[in-house]
């Protein structure tokens, strides 16, 4: 429903960035167990989307869970501050971006305090919700003391895997970072309308577990990829060493194949970890390099097989930062582009989720190509049969044919 500035109605609970990946299903998945919701986003367009029951993004089983939801009444869109003053209990999904020095920027949480303090209820609870810079809970409830906002805070991190949101929602336990009882008490009431499962931490202890989750799982994927570099240089299948060390082999279960290491998420937070020690974290710096590092070495391992690549058409299939995701957020896909490009390539791109005018429909990139590169593992390049004279490159394995550089 659009906002008129006349309802007084209560809300049980406002979403401040909610037309997102990470605040739109929260939104849906409060509005599910009964709760109304206020969606409260600055993207009109995309709340309009939204309104017409139009997903603004792939997210498994939103769809129909949004539709569902519309003529109940529980779910209310606004772009206008002004619902703050109807609940008792906003969460914020606004994370922390890094500047041009990979230095985590404070100044979009310091804007967006200010602009909601006006509105925002004595005694309302506030969550933050993206990952934020270690500290960033409690200079927020600094910020909002300094303005005279009598609120209780907490930070209790986003874990979902991007598309499996309306699943993990309800399946992950909730982290709940107070550093004071009564805060932490509020916010897991809050969340436990969604899962039964909740972890008590201090505020800062909350920041560093969402960041060190992520910074994890960035590591994994850059000792895959540096172990896939390894083996290729020695001229040995990287596929058959793999199967070896994994192969009924627990200890050795969860190495992840290689392959693009992207998104908005991972490299940001491994980056921000690294600002946050005094050492910088140079295990995460390595990682950082091995895998923001993956489009050049498949660039260099073409042009020594090829030589020039002037004048030669590359396309790369899929261009989403994973697979079966439609976001391009920080995708080394376009990286790849742009270094192939340096090379003197003439590239053709193809995505079968991603809207972006610059590509082009997949059978024109397999009729052009001289060589293809799988940018994403979508499924749907799961049976595709290249030419007998294209060159491919699949790190993933993704087109059934196995590792192949």
């Amino acid at each position: 429903m659009e906002d008129t500035g006349l309802d007084t109605s209560e809300i049980d609970v406002v979403v401040v960035g909610g037309a997102g990946h990470v605040g739109l299903p929260l939104g849906l998945m409060l509005a599910k167990v009964g709760l109304r919701v206020g969606i409260l986003d600055i993207a009109e367009g995309t709340l309009q989307r939204i309104r017409r029951g139009e997903m603004p993004f792939l997210e498994n089983g939103a769809d129909e869970l949004l539709r569902d939801l519309l003529p109940t009444g529980r779910l209310e869109l606004t772009a206008g501050s002004s619902i703050l003053g109807r609940t008792d209990n906003v969460i914020i999904v606004i994370g922390t971006p890094i500047d041009e020095f990979l230095n985590p920027s404070m100044t979009i949480f310091e804007r967006t305090v200010n602009q909601l303090v006006p509105h925002l209820r004595d005694g309302a609870l506030v969550v933050l919700r993206s990952t934020v810079y270690p500290g960033t809970t409690a200079h927020v409830r600094d910020l909002l003391a300094d303005r005279a906002a009598s609120v209780d805070v907490a930070f209790c991190p986003e874990r979902i895997a991007e598309g499996h949101a309306i699943e993990e929602l309800e399946s992950l336990p909730q982290i709940i970072g107070a550093d004071d009882a009564r805060a932490g008490d509020r916010a897991e009431a809050l969340f436990r309308h969604l899962t039964t499962r909740t972890i008590r931490t201090t505020s800062r202890e909350a920041e560093l577990a969402k960041l060190m989750t992520n910074t994890w799982r960035y590591m994994k994927f850059a000792v895959a990829n540096q172990f896939f570099m390894i083996a290729e240089e020695a001229g040995i299948s990287y596929e058959n060493v793999q199967r070896a060390v994994r192969e009924d082999y627990p200890r050795a279960a969860d190495l992840p194949g290689p392959g693009f290491a992207a998104g908005p998420c991972l490299f940001k937070d491994t980056m921000q970890l690294a600002a946050y020690t005094s050492d910088h974290f140079p295990l995460g710096q390595s990682a950082m390099q091995i895998n923001e590092g993956m489009p050049a070495y498949i660039v260099d391992a073409l042009e020594r097989r090829h030589g020039s690549l002037r004048g030669r058409t590359v396309g790369i299939l899929g261009m989403a930062f994973k697979a079966e995701s439609d976001d391009t957020r920080a995708s080394l896909s376009y990286k790849l582009r742009k270094l192939l490009r340096w090379a003197g390539a003439r590239v053709v791109c193809t995505d079968p989720y991603v809207v972006d005018e610059r590509l082009v429909p997949l059978e024109a990139v397999l009729e052009n190509a001289e060589i293809l590169v799988v940018g994403a593992p979508h499924r749907a390049y799961a049976n595709l049969k290249p030419r007998a004279d294209q060159s491919v490159v699949d790190i993933w394995g993704a087109l059934g044919g196995g590792i192949r550089l």
